[in-house]
């Protein structure tokens, strides 16, 4: 009897073991800087695959409202972020341990170049041995574009690069230049033709909304996915050496559900739209009904117990949300009735006294917090803070180019992920919460769900994502 429970044991310990992993091939879509066309690789690539029905899982790194968007919609998939600074080790393990046990291939799309920051994409391609994929624009150069990946291959001894695609090649001889000068560990995957038809549509803030350029864009990934399928690569991506991914040790993917029988109204409109999946998937979680509503186009907010205004575009329909009065008067009443309201970027331009484009145009919003907020051209603010709120505090980050001005004293400032001067002031009138930053929810459930109201969440913060300390690699002297 002891030994058929022994081999019982045994059993169900070997069954435990094999689910503890997932193997499925992946690539780090990485680059030498932003401006290489990494996105409109990486959503070429998800394209290609897509087509010949194939499950592709892309995340992007870092913190980023844009990209996913378009890459969600050249892949089919829903699209993450990965940032072991801001989401942290265990949140980014989970996600691609999920991910890979659904997909035929992970893209995972990197930010600048592919060793800044800290951590940087490559930190994140060593930690979780993905090999790295080079994207880079090799407009006005040869032989020198080999030197430098020459040199991305043997910057550090932890990171594997696997191949160049060469963006924005102008001919077959310029493709066969930089190809004999590579070196024989990295071959030349791919040669992306010099082809505005394929190149994404950018503004102010990165690139334009998917959603304003559905068709656009579905022309330009299809462009994409027949000159990279002519090129041989989805068949040599799906035949990459699988990367074993593990599950979370912790993972916090349930948390207690403190927000039961609450609804969350949520901005979401052509002016509002820097909202985190991440972010919408922890409320429901915690417990809470969303309810959407566009502050250009609804005359009423939803009923609903709490309000959460996400950065996005106001400045460009800056006319039209002052023209929706009845919304605004709904707002200022929900407001005067303590209602919760977390107000990010474009949110706290909303409920200042006014917005000012860079056309000087100056347009009336909400006037809940006093101010006025400006757009000042190419000049902006960006990186990574943690909102140190009275609930607890939240990693996040700013990327705004406008500026407030007559604000109340904030009733405290975002720390800086690397430098001790105050970051973005965080300003709280009745139970409206404002500041330029954008916040990553999972980073601390409890301190989120203090802020949207909820009543009897404990005290002590539970598992974060973020209890992993991540450790970088010193470049070479």
């Amino acid at each position: 009897m002891a030994s058929n429970e022994t081999n019982e044991t045994n059993e169900t310990n070997e069954t435990s073991e094999r689910v503890s992993a997932v193997s499925c091939p992946a690539v780090f879509v990485a680059a030498p800087a932003s401006g290489q066309g990494k996105t409109t690789v990486t959503s070429a690539l998800a394209r290609m695959l897509h087509r010949q029905g194939k499950v592709v899982r892309v995340f992007k790194t870092g913190p980023d409202y844009l990209d996913p968007r378009v890459l969600a919609q050249a892949s089919g998939q829903p699209v993450d972020q990965l940032d072991l600074w801001m989401a942290g080790e265990a949140y980014c393990r989970q996600r691609l341990f999920e991910a890979a046990s659904e997909a035929d291939l992970i893209l995972v799309e990197g930010a600048m170049g592919l060793f800044d920051g800290e951590p940087s994409s490559a930190d994140l391609a060593a930690l979780f041995g993905l090999p790295m994929v080079i994207v880079m624009d090799v407009k006005g150069m040869a032989q020198t574009a080999a030197a430098l990946v020459a040199g991305l291959a043997g910057f550090r001894d932890d990171v594997r690069i696997a191949g160049l695609i060469a963006n924005a090649c102008g001919s077959q001889r310029h493709r066969e230049l930089i190809e004999a000068a590579l070196p024989a560990s990295v071959p030349l995957l791919a040669a992306v033709p010099r082809d505005e038809a394929l190149a994404l549509p950018e503004r102010h803030l990165g690139l334009v909304q998917a959603e304003e350029i559905r068709d656009d864009l579905e022309a330009r990934f299809d462009a994409g996915a027949e000159a990279l399928a002519a090129e041989g690569l989805a068949e040599a991506l799906l035949s990459l050496p699988p990367v074993a991914f593990t599950p979370a040790p912790t993972e916090a993917s349930a948390p207690p559900t403190w927000l039961a029988g609450r609804t969350i109204a949520v901005a979401q409109d052509a002016a509002f739209s820097f909202i985190y999946q991440a972010n919408l998937d922890l409320l429901e979680r915690m417990g809470a009904r969303l309810c959407f509503f566009s502050p250009l186009a609804d005359r009423a907010l939803p009923a609903c117990d709490a309000l959460w205004l996400p950065g996005g575009y106001p400045e460009l329909h800056a006319a039209g949300l002052a023209a929706n009065t009845a919304l605004r008067d709904d707002i200022r009443r929900a407001f005067a009735a303590d209602l919760p309201i977390l107000a990010e970027c474009g949110g706290l331009l909303y409920c200042l006294d006014s917005l000012t484009h860079t056309d000087e145009q100056t347009h009336a919003m909400l006037g809940l917090l006093p101010g006025a907020g400006a757009m000042r051209g190419r000049r902006g603010c960006q990186g990574m803070q943690t909102a140190e709120l009275p609930e607890g505090p939240v990693r996040g980050h700013a990327h705004h180019r406008s500026q407030s001005s007559g604000t109340p004293e904030p009733i405290a400032h975002g720390r800086r992920q690397r430098h001790p001067a105050p970051g973005e002031a965080i300003f709280r009138a009745r139970r409206l919460t404002a500041s330029y930053l954008h916040l990553f929810f999972p980073d601390n459930p409890a301190a989120v769900a203090r802020l949207f109201g909820a009543q009897a969440v404990e005290a002590e913060r539970p598992d974060s994502m973020n209890d992993m300390t991540v450790q970088t690699k010193e470049s070479p002297a």
